[in-house]
C-alpha cells in the first residue's frame, strides 16, 4: 500500500526548522550549563584516563535536554508534524524517557553511581519507551521469516536495545567532540534513511522516528561548537546517555515497528533494525572490543574503565586530539555511506568505491604517523610505537 496525501512525511523545510530550533536552543543553553557547573564545582579534572589539560565543566547534557524539548515543542507547533502528535503518547514517552536517563547521567556526573544503578536507570527509560509503544515489535532477519514479537519479548528486547546503544555512545565519549560528531552523522544518516522509507511508502508520517532523528542532529550541532577541542564543556554521562536513548528510540520507531517490505534493496536492507548496527559501527565496535578485552584480563571487571578505547589507541599511534576525532568521524561517515547508497539507488554498486575508500582510510589510520615521523627523522626504523 502506498502512502499518499497527509500521510507523507513532512518536507525538508519542516525538518530544517525543527532541527534549527533544537540547535539554537542547545547552543544558547550550553553556556548557562557551563556557568552552573563551574559555580557548583561539577568539573572533570585531568587524570591518567582523561586527556584534557585543565578542569572542565560537565553538565552539557542538561543543555542538550533543553534543546530537545524546545525542538519537540517547535515540531508540535508546526502543522507538518500533526500526524506524529495526533496520538502524542509516543513523543511524550520519548521525552519522559529522555528526562529520566539524562537525570541518571547528571547524577552520575555530580557523584558517581555504581554500574548497577546506572543500568537500572537505563532500564527504567527503556521500559518507559516500551509502555508507550516505541519498541521493537518486528524482527526481520535476512534469509529468515519475519518474527512478530510477543509483548514480553518486545519489552525485553526494547530495554536491551536501549542499554546497548546508550552504553556504546557513553563509552565512545572520550575525546572533545567525538561522541557528538559521531551521533550527529549517524542521526543525519538515519533521518535520510527514514525519509527514503517514507517516500517508498513503508514509513508513515505518524511514526516519530524521523522527528527524533532530526532532533538529535539539532542538539548535537548546537552543542558541538562548545565541545570541540579544546572543549569548554563536556556533555557528561547525562548527554551521552541521552543521545544513546534517542538513537535507540529513533531506530526502533523506524526499523522495528513495521513488517512492510522495502523492495529492491540488497543485503541487510530487508531488515531495517540492522541499519544502526552499521551506522553506529564505531561506538558499537569499541564497546564490544572493550567488553572482550576486559573479560579476557584477569582481575578486571567488565565495567572497569580503562584507556584502551579506539580513541586512546589513535592517540598512542601518534595522532593529535583533533585528527583522532576526525578519523573516527570519517569511519562513521564511510559506514553511513555504505548504508545510504543502496537505500537510495536500489543497488550495491557502491561496494567497490566504498571498499577502496575504506582501505585508504585504514592505511592512513595505521601508517600515517609512522610515515610522518620517518620523513621528519630520516630513519624509518627508529619508530616502532604501535597500537597498545
Amino acid at each position: 500500500m502506498s502512502v499518499t496525501g497527509p500521510e507523507l512525511l513532512p518536507g525538508g523545510l519542516a525538518f530544517a526548522l525543527v532541527g534549527g530550533a533544537a540547535a539554537v536552543a542547545t547552543a544558547a543553553a550550553t553556556p548557562v550549563a557551563r556557568r552552573l557547573a563551574t559555580r557548583s564545582g561539577v568539573l572533570v579534572a585531568p587524570d591518567d584516563r582523561n586527556v584534557h589539560e585543565s578542569p572542565t565543566a560537565t553538565l552539557g547534557g542538561t543543555a542538550m535536554l533543553f534543546g530537545l524539548f524546545v525542538g519537540a515543542a517547535t515540531a508540535w507547533l508546526l502543522g507538518d508534524f500533526a500526524s506524529v502528535f495526533a496520538a502524542p503518547s509516543e513523543m511524550i514517552g520519548v521525552l519522559v524517557a529522555a528526562a529520566v536517563i539524562c537525570a541518571v547521567g547528571v547524577v552520575d556526573d555530580i557523584s558517581p553511581l555504581s554500574a548497577p544503578a546506572k543500568v537500572a536507570g537505563m532500564v527504567v527509560a527503556g521500559v518507559a519507551l516500551s509502555v508507550v509503544g516505541v519498541s521493537l515489535v518486528v524482527l526481520r532477519i535476512p534469509f529468515f521469516e519475519t518474527v512478530i514479537l510477543s509483548s514480553n519479548m518486545s519489552a525485553l528486547l526494547t530495554v536491551v536495545w536501549v542499554v546497548l546503544i546508550a552504553n556504546a555512545v557513553n563509552l565512545i565519549d572520550g575525546l572533545d567532540g567525538l561522541a557528538g560528531g559521531i551521533v550527529a552523522i549517524a542521526a543525519a544518516t538515519f533521518l535520510f534513511y527514514a525519509i527514503r522509507l517514507g517516500d517508498a511508502g513503508v514509513l508513515t508520517a505518524s511514526s516519530p522516528g524521523a522527528l527524533i532523528a532530526v532532533l538529535v542532529v539539532g542538539i548535537c550541532v548546537g552543542f558541538l561548537p562548545h565541545n570541540v577541542h579544546p572543549a569548554r564543556i563536556f556533555m557528561g554521562d547525562g548527554g551521552a546517555l541521552l543521545l544513546g536513548l534517542l538513537m535507540a528510540a529513533s531506530t526502533m520507531s523506524v526499523g522495528g515497528s513495521t513488517d512492510a517490505v522495502f523492495s529492491g534493496q540488497a543485503f541487510f536492507f530487508f531488515a531495517p533494525i540492522f541499519i544502526p548496527l552499521f551506522i553506529l559501527g564505531v561506538p558499537l565496535f569499541d564497546m564490544a572490543f572493550a567488553i572482550v578485552r576486559r573479560a579476557a584480563t584477569r582481575g578486571i571487571r567488565v565495567t572497569h574503565a580503562d584507556k584502551d578505547h579506539l580513541h586512546h589507541r589513535l592517540l598512542r599511534l601518534g595522532y593529535g586530539h583533533r585528527r583522532a576525532v576526525w578519523i573516527l568521524w570519517a569511519w562513521t561517515a564511510l559506514l553511513s555511506g555504505f548504508v545510504l547508497w543502496p537505500t537510495y539507488t536500489g543497488s550495491g554498486d557502491a561496494i567497490v568505491p566504498i571498499g577502496i575508500a575504506a582501505v585508504c582510510l585504514l592505511l592512513f589510520t595505521v601508517f600515517h604517523p609512522r610515515l610522518r615521523d620517518s620523513v621528519l627523522t630520516g630513519s624509518p626504523d627508529d619508530h616502532s610505537d604501535g597500537v597498545g
